[in-house]
């Protein structure tokens, strides 16, 4: 049966989060730099850009958003409220979802509560479907699911129902891959680690697939460098990192089989996330109203299916992924 990629207005579009209960959209608005993230995205966002993106959003097809409690100090997650206040309250087909953060140092449990606190009063939600423990690989595991750790904390408010599903949002994968082995989370967020530059994910994704967890797939587009944008400073970069040469060569043989099919490379990079059914959605940073209308345009765009094929040929050796194998 051949793979098809969800079209925006099809039934397709829309569909369950694992066994969250929660029903996602194929592409998700995501909010890291919707609180502006200068240094890492290139560009400052205004408040009023930011706020006047989540009020596109609410007019598109797109029905989900992903932020978090430490992005831009929580300015993410105000601006997002501030667009559903304006929109007189979150829309009931709309799903918001975040992550709890450290503070510093600090990610102990009474910070992991703390932080659900914060972002619910940030975004004007009573409710939170589901809230991940964010990029617990930066610190020590021991530390983090010890008795009355951020993990028991988190799964405590879950089990009081304080907040809906929770999930697990990291980097490396042979770290993230011991979180997921203590069994007590629903959903599992990988990001720059399946795309089409690298498939550092691929064990952590069959684990997490065979415990049952709903998928989701951030960063496609590599910090940037799949989105034609991938410069700074004048050094090409992947995954927040310097690529190596074997990837910058990857990118440029990409784009010219892109062009060859008549497409771009960032339609290309989306929609190699899209069509992979075991990601529910996948996660598309948003920092402009433009870039709603062609995120939605891209999804909606038809490949030929030849494409496929010839962009995987040109993957890159594993000893360049983020996570090269051990």
């Amino acid at each position: 049966m051949p793979i098809s990629t969800p079209r925006p207005g099809t039934p397709a579009w829309t569909r369950p989060l694992g066994a969250t209960g929660i029903d996602v959209t194929a592409v998700c608005a995501g909010g890291s730099p919707l609180g502006s993230m200068p240094l890492l995205y290139g560009r400052d966002v205004s408040r009023d850009e930011g706020v006047a993106t989540v009020a596109a959003l609410l007019d598109s097809p797109i029905r989900t958003i992903d932020t978090s409690n430490g992005y831009s100090d929580g300015e993410s997650e105000r601006r997002i409220g501030a667009a559903l206040a304006a929109a007189g309250g979150k829309p009931d087909d709309v799903v918001v979802i975040t992550k709890v953060d450290a503070r510093g140092r600090d990610y102990s449990g009474d910070r992991v509560r703390a932080s659900v606190l914060e972002s619910k009063e940030r975004l004007g939600l009573d409710q939170l479907p589901l809230v991940h423990l964010h990029d617990p690989e930066a610190f020590d595991f021991t530390e983090l699911t010890a008795p009355g750790g951020a993990v028991d904390a988190l799964v405590a408010l879950k089990e009081s129902g304080a907040v809906g599903s929770i999930g697990l949002a990291g980097g490396r994968v042979q770290e993230i891959a011991r979180y997921l082995a203590l069994d007590v989370f629903d959903v599992l967020l990988v990001h720059n680690r399946w795309t089409l530059l690298d498939r550092s994910a691929g064990d952590l994704l069959a684990d997490a697939a065979e415990r049952g967890l709903g998928l989701i797939n951030a960063a496609v587009y590599g910090g940037g460098i799949l989105a034609g944008d991938g410069t700074s400073g004048g050094t090409a970069r992947y995954g927040y990192r310097p690529a190596p040469p074997e990837v910058l060569q990857a990118v440029d043989r990409m784009r010219q089989v892109c062009t060859a099919h008549g497409t771009d490379l960032r339609t290309a990079a989306l929609q190699f996330s899209l069509r992979d059914p075991r990601f529910a959605t996948t996660v598309v940073g948003m920092s402009r109203p433009s870039r709603i209308a062609a995120t939605v345009e891209a999804a909606a765009q038809e490949l030929p299916d030849g494409l496929w094929d010839e962009l995987a040929e040109l993957l890159p050796p594993a000893r360049v992924w983020l996570d090269a194998p051990l």
